[in-house]
C-alpha cells in the first residue's frame, strides 16, 4: 500500500473505481463475473489483498451490503475499517463528510466503499479522493455490485458463461417489477441486464414508474401480469419508502400486494422453470409473498451467496490485484 499520502503528493492508487455499470467496459463485466463464479465455493484467499486496507464508509442503514462486503474484504486478507459518519464521528462538530473522508484517505487507505443518500456521491468522491470508491448504493443512482450479483445468479442458475461477455444472458426474458423510479437497484440493472443480452420489461405502480425514463433496450408493461408473461426471471422491488416525495399516496399494503404484488398464482404466468430473484429488504406480503420467497423458485438466498463472490473480485479489482484471482471457465 505504501505510506499515506496526500492530497498535495499527486496521482491515485493503482486499480480501477466502480461508481456506476458505465464504468466497465465489456471485458471487464465478463471478467468480474467470471472470477465471482470461480470464488463462489472458494472460502477465503487471504494473500490476495493482505496488507489492504478498506474503509466501509455507510451513511444509510445495510445489512446485506455492508456485511457482504466486509466478508469478502477479510477472505482476500484485507483489513476493514468502519466508518458511519454519526455522533462517534468529528461531524458531531460540524465537521462536512468531504473534510472526513478526504482526511481518512490522505491516512493511505487503499479503497473506500461508500453508501450515501445524494445520488452521485460515489462520482464525486471519485474526483476528490487518491484512493479507489466503490459505490455500495447512492441515493436514487446506482447500485453496481447489486446488479452483478443479480447477473451472476442468473448465470449460475441457467448454466451460462460468463466469458460469452455480452451475449451471457441472451435469450432470457427478464421481468424486473415493482419501485423502477427510486430504486438504484433498478438504476444498475436496468443498464446492465441489457448489455449481457437479455430481454428485460419493467411494471410499477403509477408514480414509482416512468416509462420515458426507461432506457431505449428497455420494454414497458402496464401492469405486473403483462410483464411476468414468459418471464424467466422475476426481480421484485420493493417500494422505496424513504425517498418517495410526500405528496405521493399510495394503496395500503393490502391493496398493493392485491395488484402488484407476486404471488403463487400469478408466478403461473412466467414459465415453468422461472426464478424470483429480490435485493432485500423484503416486505413480505407487500411486494412478495412468503410462499414465493420461500418456495422452490425462489433464489433470493443465493443472491445473497453471490454478492460475496462478486465483491471479492470488486475489491481485487479496485486494488489492482484482480490477476490473482481465479476465474471459471466456460
Amino acid at each position: 500500500m505504501g505510506g499515506p499520502v496526500g492530497p498535495s503528493s499527486g496521482g491515485r492508487s493503482v486499480g480501477a473505481d466502480l461508481c456506476g455499470i458505465g464504468d466497465l467496459e465489456d471485458v471487464e463485466l465478463a471478467e468480474i463475473l467470471g472470477h465471482a463464479l470461480a470464488l463462489r465455493e472458494l472460502p477465503s484467499l487471504p494473500e490476495v489483498l493482505r496488507g489492504r486496507q478498506i474503509v466501509a464508509a455507510f451513511a444509510e442503514p445495510s445489512t446485506r451490503t455492508r456485511m457482504s462486503f466486509q466478508a469478502a474484504a477479510r477472505r482476500l486478507g484485507a483489513d476493514v475499517v468502519a466508518f458511519d459518519g454519526g455522533a462517534s464521528t468529528s461531524a458531531s462538530k460540524g465537521e462536512s463528510a468531504l473534510d472526513a473522508l478526504q482526511n481518512l484517505d490522505a491516512m493511505g487507505f487503499d479503497a473506500f466503499v461508500v453508501r450515501d443518500r445524494r445520488q452521485g456521491w460515489a462520482r464525486r468522491l471519485r474526483g476528490e479522493l487518491r484512493a479507489r470508491v466503490i459505490n455500495a448504493g447512492d441515493g436514487i443512482g446506482e447500485h453496481p455490485t447489486q446488479a452483478l450479483l443479480d447477473a451472476a445468479t442468473i448465470l449460475e442458475v441457467f448454466g451460462r458463461s460468463a466469458a460469452e461477455g455480452k451475449n451471457s444472458l441472451k435469450g432470457l426474458r427478464i421481468a424486473i417489477c415493482g419501485d423502477i423510479l427510486h430504486s438504484r437497484v433498478a438504476g444498475s440493472d436496468l443498464r446492465l441486464l441489457p448489455r449481457l443480452g437479455a430481454s428485460v420489461v419493467a411494471a410499477g405502480p403509477p408514480g414509482l414508474i416512468d416509462p420515458a425514463a426507461l432506457p431505449s433496450s428497455v420494454d414497458f408493461a402496464e401492469s405486473l401480469d403483462q410483464a411476468l408473461v414468459g418471464a424467466d426471471v422475476i426481480m421484485m422491488l420493493r417500494v422505496q419508502r424513504e425517498r418517495l416525495p410526500a405528496a405521493l399516496e399510495l394503496p395500503d399494503d393490502v391493496s398493493y400486494h392485491t395488484r402488484w404484488g407476486l404471488s403463487v398464482p400469478r408466478l403461473g404466468l412466467a414459465k415453468a422453470g422461472a426464478i424470483v430473484l429480490h435485493p432485500g429488504p423484503m416486505n413480505r406480503g407487500v411486494e412478495i409473498a412468503s410462499e414465493v420467497a420461500d418456495g422452490p423458485r425462489s433464489r433470493i438466498l443465493l443472491q445473497a451467496h453471490l454478492g460475496v463472490a462478486v465483491r471479492m473480485a470488486v475489491l481485487a479489482r479496485a486494488c489492482g490485484r484482480q490477476n490473482l484471482l481465479p476465474r471459471a471457465h466456460p
